[in-house]
């Protein structure tokens, strides 16, 4: 057990993924990027053999720095590059469990994720959608956000996976409110100079005074005028066809989405290789890649890493940024 410090650098736990996915062949070259050791210190949950197996995709002249690798009690025998495996699934499930239990004991300052296969997991036995809610279930956290952060994009969802018939019913004055102030931690801990926070409309035009739905001037706008009196710096709802790009254009520092495509997409179409979900609202920092396993270019030596090394920093930021904040 260790008290996190601002005077050090933060440990980071990163969680190999689907080992049949790129998340093995990303890591290897991640781990082999000198930056970051001046930013964090890493541990690995996964398996040793298939991390020396990816080691021939290091495109850099450096090799990695060796490393701690926990397996937590599962090694994987045989890899079946492309394809859905349940025992691949069964040991993503422990290392990201491994890791979120450490994180929580204090044992590391933050969880980094490399991806997973959803069908992959469910063979193992999981029920969970993916990882932000086997974090939020093993956090006990009721009210957790995804959210997809870049340079110059920083965007929480109201909502995260869930059917776009169902997420709309979720557009309520109070699961807004909460996720504006979640997303206002998020950029205290960040220690932005300014926390500009803009809130997305549902409807085109953000209603149009009504002429296209009512939701904005039912369910957002009393949101808005919540957090606005608990002195947070939020307006809206502004049209979301174009608060995104305001955002890109450094008129705002986030902005809050009413479902996920509406987020996702704009982050996506800007910085699809850069861009790293955040889970918010939880105990413990767990960043990820905001790309999936990408079976049909795995172990080919052609995924790049930019994601995951985007995800290791910022998860040592925020692990810093937080220390600073519960000091």
């Amino acid at each position: 057990m260790h008290t996190s410090s601002t005077s050090r650098k933060p440990r980071i736990a990163i969680t190999m993924g689907d080992v049949n996915g790129i998340g093995p062949e990303i890591l290897a070259r991640a781990l082999a990027c000198p930056e970051l050791d001046a930013s964090c210190s890493v541990l690995v949950y996964g398996c040793k053999q298939t991390l020396e197996a990816a080691q021939p995709f290091i495109n850099c002249a450096r090799t990695a720095t060796p490393i701690e690798i926990i397996d937590a009690g599962h090694t994987i025998a045989r890899l079946n590059a492309g394809t859905v495996q349940r025992d691949a699934g069964a040991a993503a499930i422990a290392w990201i469990r491994a890791a979120v239990t450490a994180a929580l004991d204090g044992g590391v300052d933050a969880v980094v994720t490399c991806p997973i296969n959803k069908e992959g997991i469910h063979l193992a036995g999981s029920n969970a959608i993916g990882h932000t809610e086997i974090v939020a279930e093993m956090t006990a956290t009721p009210e957790y956000r995804m959210s997809l952060f870049s340079d110059a994009m920083r965007i929480v969802h109201i909502t995260g996976h869930l059917p776009l018939a169902d997420a709309l019913g979720k557009v309520k004055t109070q699961r807004i409110a909460q996720t504006v102030r979640i997303a206002h931690q998020a950029l205290v801990e960040l220690d932005l100079p300014r926390k500009r926070i803009a809130v997305a409309g549902l409807n085109p035009h953000a209603g149009e005074n009504g002429l296209l739905g009512d939701e904005e001037a039912r369910e957002i706008a009393p949101a808005v005028e919540l957090c606005m009196r608990d002195n947070i710096d939020v307006s809206g709802p502004y049209p979301p066809d174009t608060v995104f790009r305001r955002m890109q254009l450094g008129e705002f520092d986030l902005v809050v989405a009413m479902y996920h495509d509406q987020g996702h997409i704009p982050l996506k179409l800007v910085a699809m290789d850069e861009g790293v979900n955040v889970t918010l609202g939880t105990p413990i920092v767990r960043t990820s890649v905001d790309h999936g396993t990408a079976y049909d270019i795995a172990w080919k030596g052609i995924a790049r890493e930019d994601s995951l090394i985007a995800a290791i920093r910022l998860a040592a930021r925020f692990a810093q940024g937080r220390a600073k904040v519960t000091a």
